[in-house]
């Protein structure tokens, strides 16, 4: 699959999500992904890389294993990493790495919040 269907996959899976809301608050390129107001992912228009939040202990890991994981462009390198797209990297890597952005935010929402994604 090329970089530009790739992307075009992983963000289709990942606006699939429940409640996942598509919004642009820092300019009309940056598509952010949020759920219950919250941002779990970030996408700059030329769709060569995502920007997730991450559990710091699993970012360190990722970084270590796979060079093009770094800490999260422009966000707190702690809790973000950007995950270049590579057209060598299966579907499923992206899928999983989105579903921790999204668990990560949702584990955070007040009980209500998360009773209503149920």
């Amino acid at each position: 699959m090329d970089r530009k269907r790739l992307f075009q996959s992983v963000m289709e899976y990942a606006q699939g999500l429940n409640g996942a809301e598509v919004t642009y608050p820092f300019d009309e390129t940056t598509l952010v992904l949020k759920v219950m107001g919250k941002m779990f992912l970030l996408a700059g228009e030329g769709g060569s890389s995502i920007s997730l939040k991450c559990n710091p202990w699993k970012s360190v890991e990722l970084q270590e294993i796979f060079a093009f994981v770094t800490p999260g462009y422009h966000l707190n390198k702690k809790h973000w990493i950007s995950v270049e797209i590579r057209p060598d990297m299966p579907l499923e890597f992206y899928k999983e790495l989105i579903d921790h952005s999204y668990e990560e935010v949702v584990k955070k929402l007040p009980r209500k919040d998360r009773e209503t994604l149920l």
